[in-house]
């Protein structure tokens, strides 16, 4: 009879603590805003007392946001508002992923697009690949960080310079690898000085393209020796600091998913790109799905790490690292609905051959 006693009080418990969670009651804010600084006593000042404005000073509180005038806080309330509604109808659709506020919450699409994504990107290159099927069975899951080969989630910032770095996410990991060793890689370098490749710094680039002009130059600088500044610069490679060499690339071929499969299953992670469209920048977990990319196959404004791939809930998916930081997301990480090239992720697949 105690111990039935005890479960219930646990179970009530736990109930309780479920409540309070995404419990929205006036003074439960209020208790939070308390704790607040100047700039979120300015906000609610500007705003008035409301719910909304609460949690908006609550979220510029959470991720250090400074506005220049009362204007600029009305102008981001209400950006920052219309973005919560899209999170909310979003999560209503019962879908296999959630939205949730963070970082970018006060920006528009616009504002998002132009500091975050490259300029949509064609690639045409891989309409034939040169990735080699073999009979190896391909484990039923991967995750290439349980290997210990992936190397930390960065943040790009405020720079198109995604794919700089999708390339040292793979070069990192081909090194430790091959090595045993981990590296940090210079994205900053590749920003200033890839351009011949087609690649237009914080305005985009591909890293096939980058994988190419790393071969044909000689090298990648390390990060430590040339550190990222997330805007263009002055070309500023020191061969005597280079931390990786590629010998050659390995294009998968367009929308190949099986092939796409086979490298990251059997090879190492790969650097894929597709397109973003606007819920995505909110994206929290589960597995992403949208009807609404990948409209232009050839065309992707976005490049990323696929470092393996597994199921949720009877969804397959690929498992991605981004470069928007950890608190993005899964801890900087999301899962991309596989079979379908979904966003284009296929389109764009590539990997290099690396050498030391």
């Amino acid at each position: 009879m105690a111990l039935h006693r005890l479960l219930v009080a646990v179970l009530l418990l736990s109930a309780v603590i479920a409540v309070l969670a995404d419990f929205e009651d006036d003074n439960v804010i209020r208790s939070v805003a308390d704790q607040f600084g100047s700039m979120e006593q300015t906000i609610l000042h500007a705003l008035g007392d409301g719910r909304h404005a609460y949690r908006f000073a609550r979220f510029a509180h959470r991720y250090g946001k400074s506005y220049r005038s009362l204007e600029e806080i009305r102008r981001r309330f209400g950006i920052f508002v219309e973005n919560l509604q899209l999170i909310r109808s979003n999560n209503r659709k019962g879908l296999q992923y959630t939205l949730g506020i963070n970082q970018f919450a006060d920006l528009t699409w616009e504002e998002f697009r132009a500091t975050k994504l490259g300029a949509s990107q064609n690639c045409s290159a891989t309409l034939k690949g040169n990735h080699k099927l073999t009979d190896a069975a391909l484990p039923e899951a991967k995750d290439w960080r349980e290997e210990g080969i992936v190397s930390s989630v960065k943040d790009q910032g405020h720079c198109g310079s995604c794919w700089t770095f999708s390339t040292t996410g793979a070069l990192e990991a081909a090194y430790t690898q091959l090595t045993g060793k981990e590296i940090s890689l210079s994205e900053q370098q590749l920003v200033d000085c890839a351009s011949a490749f087609n690649n237009f710094g914080c305005n985009g680039g591909l890293p096939s393209q980058a994988f190419e002009y790393i071969k044909y130059n000689g090298g990648l600088d390390t990060e430590e020796t040339y550190p990222y500044k997330g805007a263009n610069g002055f070309c500023s490679f020191k061969p005597e600091n280079v931390g990786v060499k590629v010998i050659d690339l390995v294009n998968i071929t367009l929308g190949a998913e099986d092939e796409l499969k086979h490298a990251v299953g059997v090879v190492r992670p790969v650097s894929v790109a597709f397109e973003v469209v606007t819920g995505f920048r909110f994206y929290k977990k589960g597995v992403y799905t949208s009807d609404t990319c990948g409209k232009s196959p050839l065309d992707v404004n976005h490049a990323v790490l696929a470092v393996g791939y597994g199921v949720e809930d009877d969804i397959s998916y690929w498992l991605i690292k981004n470069s928007w930081g950890s608190d993005w997301g899964d801890n900087g990480y999301f899962k991309m609905e596989f079979g379908k090239n979904m966003c284009g992720v296929a389109t764009c697949a590539s990997y290099p051959i690396v050498a030391v």
